[in-house]
């Protein structure tokens, strides 16, 4: 039982050692990603969205300052309202008030 804790032990510091020693491939540098190129973009689309946030802003100021068309109500035409049988919840509209 001891014996095979040790190989194990001897097994992993073999195989930990064995990673570090191999050569790991060299990174793959992109002609169009240079850190200067990032940060002149990251800037570009900060300073885009701050403006359409704020013409956003502005636009809805002036559309809600405008207020809205108010119409005229319709003339209470008599046959509007025809009703040719009792409604189930009594003789009245199911929103209209009754007169008692």
């Amino acid at each position: 039982m001891a014996m095979a804790m040790v190989r194990s032990g001897v097994l992993r510091t073999a195989l930990r050692r064995g990673s570090r020693t191999s050569a790991a491939p060299p990174k793959r540098g992109f002609a169009s990603s240079g850190h200067q190129d990032d940060a002149y973009e990251t800037a570009k689309w900060e300073k885009i969205t701050y403006l359409g946030i704020a013409a956003c802003t502005v636009l809805a100021i002036f559309n809600l300052s405008k207020g809205h068309p108010h119409h005229e109500e319709p003339a209470p035409y008599t046959y509007l309202h025809i009703r040719n049988k009792e409604f189930p919840w009594g003789p009245d509209g199911l929103f209209e008030s009754k007169q008692h």
